[in-house]
């Protein structure tokens, strides 16, 4: 087949196209208003590195850039950039502080009453996450252990039935866990299992996953009952591998190695575990309990869409070690791409290549919700003495995935939206950092935890807003070209 080479936006009418954050990122406002203690607010550095017995002073994330109480100029940003959609996540511990109470915290959700509201006003339809990493309030996990009991499944749809309740007339399209696929890198986050993660049994990580696969199709059911025309997802990270040389171990190797993503969209699409999960199973000697509705129940309640963040691709090989890491995901170095200072391989024909092989196999419309870049960025003045950051890189990053989408749109393959990563700057989740900004705004809050917190546009603001008002024809523009050099 021909390479495509398209002048024109060929996104639909009502393409969401907008940006990303969410709770624990941004928020900050950790213990204000009844809010109780997050896995988050005990992990102070990398997702890797472990927990602190309670919330400590070096935890960034604690305050972050105060969006809690700055959302509604936030909001007002990110409506000048024209979003037709935000997404971000519900912190569970505002809604049930401990995760147990009988009765949800009305602050908690007039808070979250407040923000969805301030986007509407803006004609800015939100697309809320459940819960994204990290925030299971922490009682869950030191009572419970997360996921890895059942009894949190129930206490989890109480939560969904009650934000969704509330939300029903306001929001339409919900996720109910973020990424799960990097549960098992990352149990005690996203599980909420309270080990360290090189102490937790392939036993105890596919019981807790199972369970959330469960929460997962019983969320679904929960939803559709209160707002039957609701769409319903749960995202995954998808990052594809190439095999490193022809040679057919790596081609195997490379095989294998998407399997480990296909398990879990087979699951979510279809509600049964594949063959060859079943005999990886089998193999490794993994056990664990399955209650005999469960699979009715994940049968009769699938996604009603694929939603996923593309950052990278990777390679794999039969031999050698796996070095490089693009979120949370190890592979081989692609000697075909550069790299950024994290040592993350961008590749927006990976994306092309991720839309095509989910279409193919699940003709289901795509939400690509998280997708961006991240670099170590300060302040400069522009041409008229404004403080700004020119970050060209981002630009010329998110200019190349849309267009990717574009063509994927162009050829039949439907997807809903895009929302980069992310809206504006905030403590990363993968290092506990400020160093990593992702935002088309900058913020002024440090590593130290200085600054004075005000926002400032960065030189993508401008540059998105234009592609969001002309619905995508302005990437094929001269100006837009000219803007990049």
């Amino acid at each position: 087949m021909n390479k495509i080479r398209l002048n024109k936006s060929y996104f639909p009418e009502g393409f969401l196209l907008g940006s990303a954050a969410a709770a624990y990122h941004y928020e900050g406002a950790w213990n204000v208003d009844g809010k109780g203690v997050a896995i988050s607010d005990v992990v102070p550095r990398g997702a890797f590195d472990g927990r602190t017995h309670e919330p400590t002073s070096d935890n960034l994330k604690l305050k972050s850039i105060d969006h809690y109480h700055r959302y509604k100029e936030d909001i007002a940003l990110f409506a000048e950039m024209g979003f037709k959609t935000f997404r971000t996540s519900i912190a569970w511990s505002r809604i049930y502080p401990t995760g147990e109470e009988s009765e949800p915290n009305e602050l908690g959700l007039k808070h979250y009453d407040q923000v969805i509201d301030e986007c509407l006003k803006y004609g800015i339809e939100p697309l809320i996450t459940i819960t994204h990493t990290s925030e299971l309030p922490l009682h869950l996990s030191e009572k419970y252990n997360g996921f890895h009991s059942r009894e949190v499944i129930g206490l989890y749809l109480k939560y969904v039935e009650t934000i969704v309740s509330r939300y029903q007339d306001k929001v339409k399209y919900w996720l109910t866990f973020n990424e799960i696929n990097l549960s098992l890198m990352l149990p005690f986050l996203i599980f909420g299992i309270n080990k360290d993660f090189k102490d937790v049994s392939e036993n105890e990580k596919y019981q807790a996953l199972h369970h959330m696969f469960v929460a997962n199709a019983q969320a679904i059911s929960v939803i559709k009952k209160i707002k039957p025309e609701a769409e319903v997802s749960c995202t995954l990270a998808y990052s594809p591998r190439y095999p490193l040389t022809p040679n057919p171990e790596d081609v195997w190797e490379a095989l294998s190695d998407n399997r480990d993503l296909q398990f879990f969209t087979d699951i979510l699409t279809t509600g049964e575990y594949p063959w060859y999960m079943k005999n990886y199973f089998k193999q490794q000697n993994i056990s664990f309990e399955i209650e005999e509705n469960d699979h009715v129940i994940m049968k009769e309640n699938p996604i009603d869409f694929l939603a996923f963040s593309y950052y990278s691709s990777g390679c794999s090989a039969a031999l050698g070690e796996n070095k490089i890491r693009g979120n949370f995901f190890k592979a081989r170095k692609n000697p075909y791409l550069a790299e950024n200072s994290w040592g993350w391989q961008y590749d927006a024909m990976g994306l092309k290549i991720v839309l095509n092989d989910l279409w193919d196999r699940y003709k289901l419309p795509m939400w690509v919700v998280e997708n961006g870049c991240s670099m170590i960025e300060e302040l400069e003045e522009d041409e008229l003495g404004n403080l700004t950051v020119k970050d060209d890189y981002r630009i010329e990053l998110i200019s190349a995935h849309l267009k990717v989408i574009n063509e994927a749109l162009y050829t039949g393959i439907k997807v809903m939206g895009y929302t980069s990563w992310s809206a504006i700057d905030f403590v990363s989740g993968s290092t506990g950092t400020m160093l990593k900004r992702w935002g088309f705004i900058y913020v002024d809050y440090n590593q130290d935890g200085s600054g004075s917190l005000a926002r400032y546009k960065k030189k993508s603001f401008e540059w998105y807003k234009k592609v969001i008002e002309s619905n995508g024809q302005y990437l094929y523009s001269s100006d837009s070209e000219k803007e990049r050099q």
